[in-house]
């Protein structure tokens, strides 16, 4: 572990390297694999308390974690609108006293007038103690356009699968003999007021290979879900078929989504008498809202719209009436963004159609208004410069409720409505003196010339190099935007924040595989061209040492889930450059990712293993296999859960498991609650914040040189 082994425990643990492993027989730590298996867990718990032992000793961990957890805990955090419901709005709020939440509701004049008058309807703390259970908050989705009958949904220790229980907010309780459905992957939406949209775990054949529901059946309320109709059933392969319902004025429009893979789907409008009619959208297009009798989608390929084609990246629109008829009109372009610009989110109100757009990595909120022959945008007075998130959006009226922040400003979150001026309802405190740091967007020039942007924060007036944090995530689309240093990186605290503190430069990466310029920025890194976002990596670390910002060696790269790849592939293909690497509920394993919990439903973005052609690019960067016993390589940490039920945590036990054969320093901290997303409260943040601080200065030091 951090200590070097002696010698006769390494030989015990050590296989011959598996640079060429092609097969399960060739791996000797399968056995990790078994989450609750007796072994293995011994072997985390050594792990975990070999970590403790060396980073908790650390001068700064007990600052760093009583300063993190001051930090998530704060009260004056915004209270940030979970839904907007007619005229109230519903919050989750946590804080020390309340570590899992409180579910509370509150009138929206109040909320918006900065006071709001909260009454609670679950105590999730309180709901645990009740019963035992380890409750993780999952969300409420409540019936519109009365919004008194809710599905909450409720997970045991933060898994992905949860449970599912009728809520009624006019009495603040539990609807005894509601709906109810026991832990399971499921996929629920109220079809109406008596009735629900239900996929799940009903045994042998009625979940895909991935994990999520094959079959969507009718429930109607009074009756045992043994007799519920089926209304649509997928393959085996497929990743998930679900049902749901949306209110556009007076007018619920029901819809099925039969999902092949991660990246196509294939939508059917079901009509007032109970069939069915395929929309028009193509495969590869995604859902985004609907609005005005429209369905409106963001392509990802060219498709002839009614006076010209219309491009990747766009959002067009679709008349609900038309196909309901029958007929397969062609679509009207809603919105079309510029060259530098991506369509992030997309939200509707009662009339409007609020989009966030990236424009190189910079937020902008447009409106968009339906009108004939095309639709109508504005954008939205907001300041420049940030990271902008639609938050909520009224089902009444048209407003959306925005939060701004940077990485040295803190969240504000705006009321924007469609006529008159954004209104600041509320703003977290300044956690720090964000004059004594500056903020730069820089771009580094990849392998195959393709400008890559990236944010470098360090403080103000330092020469020099410095010890550098890179983090990144590479993929699925998911764009990468800078957020306020408490928050930076995900799923990491305010590691951010305490890493530039100490004297030292922070960076966010923005390389291929996610959404920051759109379609194409994705694209780049699909399959056989993932490498292309490693190479983006190499890059941004190449440009912060040719300018004399870092040196190689004291460069730590950063990555989660995804992001376990990413990091896992850029240690091995440049030992030289990197001292650390942060891996966060990681993919490691590219040989068995698709037999591993969830794995089968990312083949789309990855490649098939099991497909020699396509395992025969993966091999070159899968992280596990690539991993080497040359000294030298960056002392890794790797955080996960036990009860991760999305990524395997067999993966990053593997790969701890290799490093302790080669007698490579690294460091383990599985978590046993939390789920992919780790820490199930702030105690379990902080803690995981304060370890990471300590390890970076013990792994690549700490200020200029």
């Amino acid at each position: 572990m951090v200590a070097r082994l002696a010698l006769a425990a390494a030989l015990a643990l050590t296989a011959a390297p598996l640079a060429a492993q092609d097969t399960d027989a060739d791996d000797p730590y399968i056995w990790l694999e078994e989450i609750q298996g007796e072994r293995a867990l011994a072997k985390v718990d050594q792990w975990n308390a070999d970590t403790e032992a060396v980073l908790t000793v650390q001068p700064e961990y007990p600052v760093a974690r009583a300063w993190a957890k001051q930090i998530l805990d704060d009260t004056r955090q915004i209270a940030m609108p979970d839904a907007i419901m007619g005229d109230q709005v519903t919050n989750l709020w946590r804080d020390a006293d309340n570590p899992r939440g409180l579910w509370r509701i509150a009138s929206l004049d109040s909320y918006m007038a900065g006071t709001p008058e909260w009454r609670v309807l679950i105590d999730v703390d309180q709901l645990g103690r009740d019963e035992g259970k380890s409750w993780v908050w999952h969300g409420a989705n409540c019936l519109a356009p009365d919004y008194t009958r809710c599905l909450v949904s409720i997970s045991a220790g933060g898994t992905d699968a949860d449970v599912v229980r009728e809520f009624d907010i006019t009495s603040g309780q539990f609807v005894e003999g509601g709906f109810t459905l026991p832990e399971a992957k499921s996929n629920v939406a109220w079809y109406d007021q008596d009735t629900l949209f239900v996929g799940t775990d009903e045994g042998e054949g009625s979940l895909t290979d991935s994990g999520y529901p094959r079959l969507v059946k009718l429930w109607q309320r009074g009756t045992d879900f043994a007799s519920a109709r089926q209304v649509a059933e997928g393959e085996q392969a497929d990743i998930s078929v679900s049902g749901f319902s949306v209110l556009d004025g007076d007018k619920r429009w029901r819809f099925i989504n039969r999902s092949p893979s991660f990246w196509t789907n294939e939508f059917q409008l079901v009509k007032d008498d109970g069939t069915t009619v395929a929309l028009p959208l193509p495969e590869d297009a995604e859902f985004e809202a609907v609005l005005d009798g429209h369905v409106i989608a963001k392509l990802n390929s060219p498709l002839a719209a009614r006076n010209r084609e219309a491009q990747p990246g766009m959002l067009v629109a679709w008349p609900l009436e038309d196909i309901a008829a029958g007929e397969t009109p062609k679509p009207l372009i809603v919105f079309e963004p510029s060259e530098t610009q991506a369509v992030e989110e997309v939200a509707a109100s009662e009339h409007r159609l609020w989009v966030k757009v990236l424009d190189d990595v910079s937020g902008k909120l447009i409106e968009v208004s339906p009108g004939e022959p095309g639709w109508f945008t504005r954008e939205m007075d907001l300041p420049d410069n940030s990271t902008i998130q639609i938050a909520e959006t009224t089902g009444k009226g048209d407003t959306a409720f925005i939060t701004v922040e940077s990485m040295l400003t803190p969240p504000t979150l705006y009321a924007v409505p469609s006529e008159g001026a954004p209104v600041a309802i509320a703003s977290e405190p300044a956690q720090f003196d964000a004059s004594r740091f500056t903020v730069e967007q820089k771009f580094a020039t990849s392998k195959d010339g393709t400008k890559v942007p990236y944010y470098l924060v360090r403080p103000k007036g330092v020469e020099g190099p410095l010890p550098t944090l890179i983090h990144a995530y590479g993929g699925f689309r998911a764009a990468q935007t800078p957020k306020y240093l408490t928050a930076e990186p995900y799923r990491s605290g305010p590691l951010a924040l305490f890493w530039v503190e100490s004297g030292n430069a922070y960076v966010l990466a923005n390389i291929r595989g996610g959404g920051e310029y759109g379609p194409r920025w994705h694209e780049d890194a699909l399959r056989e061209k993932r490498q292309n976002s490693f190479d983006d990596f190499h890059a941004v670390a190449d440009d912060l040492v040719a300018n004399r910002l870092t040196r190689p060696g004291r460069i730590a790269a950063s990555g989660r889930s995804n992001g376990g790849v990413l990091v896992g592939a850029v240690a091995n293909q440049r030992p030289d450059l990197y001292g650390a690497i942060i891996s966060g509920s990681p993919l490691i394993d590219m040989r068995r990712y698709n037999k591993l919990l969830a794995g089968a439903s990312w083949m789309a973005e990855y490649g098939n293993p099991d497909v020699p052609e396509d395992w025969a690019f993966m091999k070159e960067w899968s992280p596990y296999q690539n991993m080497s016993d040359e000294p030298g390589v960056p002392a890794a940490f790797y955080y996960l859960s036990t009860l991760d039920d999305r990524v395997h945590p067999g993966h990053a036990r593997k790969a701890a498991a290799k490093h302790e054969a080669y007698g490579q320093t690294f460091y383990y901290h599985e978590y046993r609650e939390g789920g992919h997303s780790v820490g199930a409260d702030h105690e379990e943040d902080a803690k995981r914040a304060a370890l990471l601080l300590a390890y970076l200065n013990r792994e690549i030091g700490s200020g200029a040189e």
